[in-house]
């Protein structure tokens, strides 16, 4: 993953069946670009889930796609300009029980000339994830050498003799 760079992209595109997937493929390539390789399939899914429901019920296919990347999460923000989502969107196996399902947040507000729907994705790479807790590492004192039962003893002699 990239250092705290931040990132912005942005697109505007007239949704069509064919464009949905395009979509999909130039986000896909923005994030691997940005070194978030491993929020493709979360961002890409979610998106496109957004953008078909666009495509279906949208009045105008006028839409944009935008991504902000701030070094922890990236938000992605899928605007139109209708102001209404149907209903059927809220229920179980709407696009937005999909969407709060695979990301960490999501809202939506309305916009001049339409409504705005967001989703924040936080960043995790598999091999920072740790299974188990890690142990800790000895302390000074744990870590000194236990003396030797020979060596104690010899010198006990030598101080014995010695005196």
């Amino acid at each position: 993953m990239k250092p705290a760079i931040p990132c912005y992209y942005h697109l505007d595109v007239q949704i069509t069946p064919e464009r949905i997937e395009q979509v999909r493929r130039i986000l896909a390539a923005h994030l691997r670009h940005w070194g978030l390789g491993i929020l493709v399939e979360h961002v890409s899914h979610c998106t496109c889930v957004l953008l078909r429901a666009i495509e279906e019920h949208g009045t105008d296919k006028e839409t944009s796609v935008e991504m902000w990347w701030n070094g922890q999460h990236l938000i992605t923000a899928v605007s139109d300009n209708d102001r209404d989502l149907p209903r059927r969107h809220y229920e179980p196996q709407g696009c937005l029980a999909q969407i709060a399902a695979l990301s960490d947040g999501w809202g939506s507000c309305p916009a001049t000339h339409g409504k705005i729907i967001w989703f924040s994705c936080r960043a995790r790479a598999p091999e920072y994830a740790r299974l188990a807790p890690a142990t800790p590492a000895p302390s000074l004192r744990e870590a000194q050498q236990v003396p030797r039962e020979q060596g104690a003893a010899a010198l006990a002699a030598w101080t014995d003799a010695g005196t």
